[in-house]
């Protein structure tokens, strides 16, 4: 007795169906390291395609079909074939991809210059349609300290964690470690995940003299981007974790060019 291939049937209903796809899958991928030449990471990957009207459902199994062709390639460098093959076999007009990754770079901390790994949030979105549109993004750990707390107060100031999401076009080659350095060098301090009290007393210090509004973090950003000729279009936010809020603080700044995925 054949299996009926249920998905295969016609639909009457007369409505395409913009994205259908598989999202959560967990899979090794290599990437891009400037200083490494590459790195082994696991992502969470989301593929889509559209679905003609006249399809009632779409084959899951052929996403993980096309991705397990790319199990050993940097499938960042490849993406846009990768694309171009997932939409050929699904038989669509449209194959998008989200891909999401920790990144690790080895940091010195200041003082002692112990060195140690930390982790950054990373991720790629690409669409092939008409055109192959890639935009690439990095959400970076840093210390921010209040200015108006500073100010106001007679000993010290309120710091806190905060998190700085950049997400770029691009016209030419950028690394991630230069999208984050470019975040870190705004802050009030570097997050670094090993220090010993030496580090701490330099850290605490530089914090201090450099007070940051989670404004003047979107904006030292913003300037810094608009300078990159390499950056097409960009979009920057920051959220800072508050330490005497029950509520956090966000700032945002985007190109108005920018296109992203909404996924």
């Amino acid at each position: 007795m054949k299996n009926k291939d249920v998905q295969s049937e016609r639909d009457t209903r007369e409505i395409t169906i913009d994205r259908v796809g598989v999202k959560k899958i967990r899979y090794p991928i290599v990437v891009e390291d400037r200083r490494n030449v590459n790195q082994q990471t696991v992502a969470d990957i989301a593929l889509y395609v559209d679905l003609r009207e006249h399809e009632r459902g779409t084959h899951m199994s052929r996403f993980l079909e096309v991705l397990n062709k790319y199990h050993k390639e940097d499938i960042i460098s490849n993406l846009e074939q990768f694309l171009a093959d997932l939409r050929e076999r699904m038989g669509s007009e449209t194959a998008l991809a989200v891909i999401d990754f920790p990144y690790f770079i080895e940091k010195e901390a200041p003082v002692s210059k112990i060195r140690s790994l930390l982790s950054y949030q990373c991720h790629f979105q690409a669409s092939l349609k008409e055109e192959y549109r890639l935009v690439i993004g990095v959400k970076v750990p840093i210390t921010t300290l209040c200015p108006c707390s500073k100010e106001i107060s007679d000993n010290g100031a309120h710091s806190q964690r905060s998190y700085v999401n950049i997400q770029v076009t691009l016209g030419e080659f950028v690394w991630l470690e230069e999208l984050i350095e470019m975040v870190e060098a705004s802050a009030s301090c570097e997050i670094y995940s090993l220090l010993k009290r030496p580090d701490e007393k330099y850290v605490t210090e530089q914090a201090y003299d450099n007070p940051r509004f989670a404004e003047d973090i979107v904006r030292e950003i913003t300037l810094k981007l608009r300078q990159d000729e390499r950056i097409a279009s960009f979009k920057v936010e920051t959220e800072n974790l508050e330490s005497i809020h029950d509520h956090n603080a966000y700032a945002g700044v985007w190109s108005n060019n920018f296109w992203e995925i909404k996924d």
